[in-house]
């Protein structure tokens, strides 16, 4: 009988059971988001790229920080759209482990770009001097490079460690797949699937205390000079915000995975769940443009048929 588990080749997903009466109507506000998430970061994106004046070290972190949102929403919004029309919600093995590496390597690739963008604004606000020595060409190409390298790796032996495990259950209690509800359904837990886990957390935790301790410094600088308020509020306020907004969301779900209650309505489950998916590819894209002058203007340059 373990053995036949043990060749488990198709999970169910839950929490859509009761959209049948509204499925239509939350197909099209779902596939209208995914458009409007591939709109205002798509349009950043390529302002960025093709604007030479926006080629600094901020702007080249800030395109890749969109283009990591475009990346990790393609792992969900296409098999969720699907799911919404179906009457069936499975999802193969091989499917459900590459759904959960998309989603966990996008959620920490963007934590390496918001602690790479407190460190470009810290070494901009407080060493400003010897700020062109620092953020060098080559050194930004290997900071981007690290930045998506180190998530892919880190989240790709978690996805190899969870895909050795022998499986006592097909059920996926979430409408997608992260690794650590696949290692619920898991026979036994190995220390590689412990391990691993763990010092992942640790190392994006450290992320999250260098990015305080940045702003933190950041704040206590910037109150000694009226430049260098204008300076925080500009540029340092949007990072600050998009941060927020990531965490919050992020732990919102990770809290309610571990530690939430099954009495909660199942769409409150859902939002929940969707929040990081949802939220940060929009409003980072429009903070950013709203708030950072060089690209809203550029923005509306190009859509008034203007050239610089």
């Amino acid at each position: 009988m373990m053995d036949n588990m043990s060749v488990i080749t198709v999970f169910t997903l839950s929490g859509l059971s009761g959209t049948t009466n509204y499925r239509v109507t939350l197909f099209a506000l779902t596939l209208l988001c995914y458009c409007v998430i591939w709109l205002v970061n798509v349009t950043i994106t390529v302002t960025i790229i093709t604007d030479k004046s926006l080629h600094e070290p901020m702007y080249i972190f800030l395109c890749n920080l969109f283009i990591n949102g475009l990346y990790g929403t393609a792992g969900f919004y296409p098999k969720f759209l699907v799911d919404l029309l179906s009457t069936t919600h499975v999802i193969s093995y091989a499917g459900c482990l590459l759904q959960g590496f998309v989603l966990h390597s996008s959620a920490c690739a963007d934590l390496s770009f918001l602690v790479l963008m407190a460190y470009d604004r810290y070494v901009a606000i407080c060493r400003p001097l010897v700020y062109h020595s620092v953020m060098t060409k080559q050194r930004i190409c290997v900071f981007v490079f690290f930045a998506w390298l180190i998530p892919l790796y880190l989240v790709f032996m978690g996805t190899i460690t969870t895909s050795t495990s022998r499986l006592c259950g097909s059920h996926i209690p979430k409408i997608y797949c992260v690794n650590w509800l696949i290692g619920e359904v898991a026979c036994s837990a190995s220390v590689a699937s412990t391990v691993i886990p763990a010092f992942n957390y640790t190392f994006y935790f450290g992320h999250f205390v260098f990015v305080v301790w940045s702003y933190t410094y950041l704040i206590r600088t910037c109150l000694t000079s009226k430049e260098n308020r204008c300076k925080f509020m500009q540029t340092c306020l949007p990072h600050l915000f998009c941060l927020i907004i990531f965490i919050v969301c992020l732990l919102f779900d990770l809290l309610y995975m571990r530690f939430g209650s099954e009495q909660l309505p199942q769409s409150a489950q859902n939002f929940m769940a969707i929040e990081f998916l949802l939220i940060p590819p929009i409003l980072n894209p429009l903070i950013y443009g709203f708030k950072l002058t060089q690209i809203r203007n550029r923005i509306i340059q190009f859509m008034c048929g203007k050239h610089l």
